[in-house]
């Protein structure tokens, strides 16, 4: 028996260090962390149990019966963050380059698998050169396997992203299929096609960092959700990212202890909104104060900018937060943003993360880019998600509401719950200014001094429509509130929602206008 264990524990060594030491000290070299690295990184210390350590490849083509390595290719099992559950799979590029072939494809269906009949999260950290070119079409079956769970497990259990080196050709479409994505700037990439195809094909000259790096899918494609500088904060902010979810669509997210008194009173927020109506002012401010601990861990935060979307907060309990940002385009939504915050709020749904949605908007963005591209069809993304969406939903205006964007941004006719207005909040068709030329456009013109004739029309139209009481009156606003008292105000309502219970009408699922 001894010498069975001692056997057995040799051919464990020899697995745990993949490739050998001197892929190691490469993989090192080039800042990055191992597979076992990175998961010891990421889960409670000693928590990890590692399943399939033993896993080989099946393949005999090119020489590949000769060069067997335990694991090919792939960390998997299961342990912990801060005691909950969570499955994990770590490519390990020491290994073949960490290229997927069935076997480890295998490995990673197993978990998958594993994490649905528990209800737990999967989080795979993604670090590989590809499919393995000398399995052929047994490495591509693989790769579809995986997508296969990918879809299955959407809205069940969260699934998170991390791209820890590259990922390219079919292999960027799981982490596509997850819920977020977190990068690693100057380490990691994701693109269907390399440099060299792109050049080969279309002529043009592009480096991997401009066609697929971290800042160009966190700023331009929207892709990244996240970018951090070495994959050791990525890691850290992956577990502060954990923290705000739930496990599984059964169950809620966890309930911090936060120690942020509840009746905490922001004065400032009395003077946040400027006097001047089309000055602009930071909405992240507002974010931060309303929020536990002014903690708030935004999403997408290079992309879209225009728009806000993130976790924090309230009384402990996770929310997710929705914002128009005044400082970018004036809070417009446009195509980039609507996407966005349409996926953002479907998520949220997914996993019975209640809504706090901040409305400072002024209308879509016009001109010709924004109808050719789409905004119709993109727009009515965000009004299908809030349409859709079940979960508690509080909206506050805080200035501007305008047009269909006032609708749009989880209006009380989308089934917002609660939905309350600063006193100088002005919900209108447009503004008082453009309304006015419109409907008063015959006094204007035949008046002996038009440039004061528009603004008597548009104090005129102020007065009566650019203030929150008339939708008050109607019902389409809850109350009006105090801004220094928002905070309060935000944790009654939630908690008030706590136990809300609505139903859609049974479909096999909705069309939305993707």
């Amino acid at each position: 028996m001894q010498e069975i264990i001692k056997k057995f524990e040799a051919l464990r060594a020899e697995a745990a260090l993949g490739g050998g030491p001197k892929r190691i000290k490469s993989q090192h070299e080039r800042g990055k962390l191992t597979a076992r690295e990175a998961i010891e990184v990421l889960l409670d210390e000693g928590s990890f149990e590692e399943l399939d350590t033993f896993i080989r490849h099946r393949c005999n083509e090119f020489g590949m019966d000769e060069q067997h390595i335990s694991g090919d290719g792939v960390v998997s099992g299961y342990g912990t963050i801060n005691g909950r559950q969570v499955f994990v799979f770590a490519q390990d590029f020491t290994v073949f380059g960490g290229s997927l072939s069935e076997a480890n494809a295998t490995k990673i269906c197993k978990i998958m698998d594993m994490a649905m009949k528990v209800g737990a999260p999967v989080i795979g950290l993604n670090d590989s050169g590809g499919a393995r070119i000398q399995e052929g079409v047994a490495s591509l079956g693989g790769y579809a396997d995986i997508f296969q769970r990918n879809v299955m497990a959407s809205g069940v259990i969260p699934q998170l992203s991390a791209i820890l080196g590259p990922c390219a050709g079919g292999a960027v479409y799981s982490p596509a299929l997850t819920d977020f994505i977190l990068m690693v700037e100057d380490n990691s990439y994701m693109f269907v096609t390399g440099p060299e195809v792109v050049k080969t094909v279309t002529h043009e000259q592009v480096t991997v960092e401009s066609l697929g790096g971290a800042k160009t899918h966190f700023t331009k494609s929207g892709v990244a959700h996240f970018a951090f500088p070495n994959g050791m904060v990525l890691l850290r902010q992956l577990r502060r990212l954990f923290s705000f979810l739930p496990s599984n669509n059964r169950e809620e997210a966890p309930v911090v202890n936060t120690g942020d008194p509840v009746d905490r009173e922001e004065k400032s927020l009395d003077y946040l909104i400027p006097d001047d109506p089309n000055q602009p002012y930071d909405m992240k401010e507002l974010i931060k104060k309303v929020l536990d601990n002014y903690d708030f861990m935004e999403t997408q935060g290079g992309f879209a900018r225009n728009i806000i979307t993130g976790f924090g907060r309230l009384n402990g309990a996770t929310v997710g937060v929705v914002a128009n940002q005044p400082l970018v385009l004036a809070g417009c939504l446009d195509i980039n943003s609507s996407v966005k915050a349409a996926r953002f709020v479907q998520f949220c749904d997914c996993f019975n993360i209640p809504i706090l949605t901040l409305v400072d908007v002024p209308g879509f963005l016009p001109g010709k880019q924004q109808e050719l591209g789409g905004i119709i069809k993109h727009g009515a993304k965000l009004l299908y998600a809030y349409a859709e969406c079940t979960v508690p939903k509080i909206t506050i205006i805080t200035r501007k509401a305008y047009g269909g964007a006032y609708d749009v941004m989880a209006s009380k006719h989308l089934r917002g719950d609660l939905n309350f207005a600063w006193p100088n909040a002005e919900i209108a068709v447009m503004g008082a200014k453009g309304a006015s030329e419109i409907i008063f456009r015959n006094e204007i013109r035949s008046a002996q001094d038009p440039v004061a004739k528009l603004k008597e029309k548009t104090d005129e139209y102020s007065a009566r429509f650019a203030n929150p009481f008339v939708a008050a009156q109607r019902g389409f606003i809850d109350d009006v509130i105090r801004p220094s008292q928002t905070r309060w105000r935000l944790i009654r309502g939630f908690g008030m929602l706590a136990d809300k219970s609505i139903e859609n009408p049974w479909k096999k699922h909705g069309n939305m206008p993707l």
